[in-house]
């Protein structure tokens, strides 16, 4: 059976999405456990979530500077992709207390694979939409949401870490199954060849900058709360479950993915953005007052934060493939990608460098600049009036004419 409607494509590929970001996480939901079996140190645990994020950042430069994005059909570069971060990881549930670097190394795959996957759901998707392409990468992004949350899900009923990362990989292997059903969408640009100057005529237009500007906003905040909100609840003594509230802070982020793609979409991209981070640095604001507080006060400040720390993230994605030619659609957005998970490393290593010098009340509070930053440049951006329309893609780029 294969699945050829507008429609049937966005469910497909967002589950396969949604299955296959399991494996972002899968080790980081159980750290606490792992801690405890392999005898690591405090910043041995950090390295869990690092070594993720650095594999991504070099497989996201890699396939940029190779053009990997927009050579190889995006269908295709997910299929491969997806299978191997998901035998990657399962190959996590072997390792032993003697195995740490290897377990370190696993996950630098596992991260170096997710590059293949992460920018080629959002090409494939921008592929099937033009008009509502906002919307339907608000579909995605919040389908990748729930996916990166569902570990701490399972971890939070209770099972042990090797059935934990044995899920993850299940799950990642079955979103390429998944992939393999859907056909590409109408406005699917051809492959290009390779060019090194994709990369440089990427970064000279004006509005790519302001896109990857707020995307850096964003992104200075997003995985550093995603990483370390359940350590947050562990140590405010709430009453709430760390894993479970950790779960469904990072999961209700689907609702504000969702919101945010159908107001970018009447009222403009920038627009959304901007919105959504004033929210989100305003949260993070917020955690310093409540740490400490009662779970009935926690659980709102923490759904606000969840619905708006992500709700911004598909229109960056949007932006871009509405500022540049169609044939350099995949390198722009893995070029972005690979500019927002490098700047997660600094901000996941300083939360709990923070919280460990003075407290976990105050270590959110270094998340804000972020937004801030990110919201002047979606002004900046809005200025510049172009791709502000909100009615969607620009017909030049997906024809792949020059933007």
């Amino acid at each position: 059976m294969r699945v050829s409607s507008q429609r049937g494509a966005l469910a497909v590929i967002a589950i396969a999405q949604l299955l296959a970001l399991s494996l972002w996480f899968s080790a980081s939901a159980v750290s606490d456990q792992l801690e405890v079996a392999w005898s690591l140190s405090s910043g041995s645990v950090i390295w869990l979530t690092l070594m993720v994020q650095i594999g991504f950042v070099v497989g996201a430069l890699g396939s940029s500077l190779l053009n990997l994005a927009d050579r190889i059909p995006a269908r295709r570069l997910f299929i491969v992709s997806a299978f191997i971060g998901a035998s990657a990881n399962l190959v996590l549930v072997t390792a032993g207390p003697d195995d740490a670097a290897i377990a370190l190394g696993i996950r630098f795959i596992t991260g170096l694979t997710l590059a293949g996957v992460y920018p080629s759901g959002m090409k494939a998707i921008a592929g099937w939409f033009r008009d509502r392409r906002g919307s339907a990468l608000g579909v995605l992004i919040g389908a990748l949401t729930v996916g990166s949350a569902v570990p701490h899900l399972v971890r939070g009923v209770g099972l042990d870490w090797q059935t934990v990362i044995a899920t993850a990989s299940a799950l990642a292997a079955l979103g390429t199954i998944l992939m393999v059903v859907v056909d590409d969408g109408p406005f699917e640009v051809p492959t290009s060849p390779f060019s090194w100057s994709h990369v440089r005529d990427i970064v000279a237009q004006p509005r790519y900058r302001l896109a990857t500007l707020g995307y850096l906003g964003h992104m200075w905040e997003l995985y550093a709360a995603w990483t370390w909100i359940a350590a947050w609840v562990a140590a405010s003594d709430s009453g709430l479950d760390p894993s479970l509230a950790a779960f469904g802070m990072i999961a209700v982020g689907a609702v504000g993915a969702w919101w945010a793609g159908i107001v970018s979409d009447r009222s403009g991209r920038a627009w959304a953005a901007g919105i959504s981070m004033v929210v989100s640095g305003s949260a993070a604001a917020v955690t310093v007052l409540v740490f400490g507080a009662p779970g009935w006060i926690v659980v709102p400040v923490l759904a606000v934060w969840g619905i708006s720390i992500v709700a911004d993230s598909a229109q960056f994605s949007t932006m871009v493939t509405e500022v540049v030619p169609g044939s350099q659609r995949g390198t722009a957005l893995t070029l972005q990608t690979a500019a927002g998970f490098s700047l997660t490393l600094v901000t996941i290593w300083l939360v709990p460098t923070i919280a460990e010098a003075t407290s976990w009340q105050w270590a959110f509070l270094v998340l804000v600049p972020g937004p801030i930053i990110g919201t002047w440049a979606m002004v900046r951006f809005a200025s510049m009036g172009a791709s502000e329309s909100g009615s969607g893609a620009s017909p030049a780029a997906d024809r792949g004419a020059t933007a």
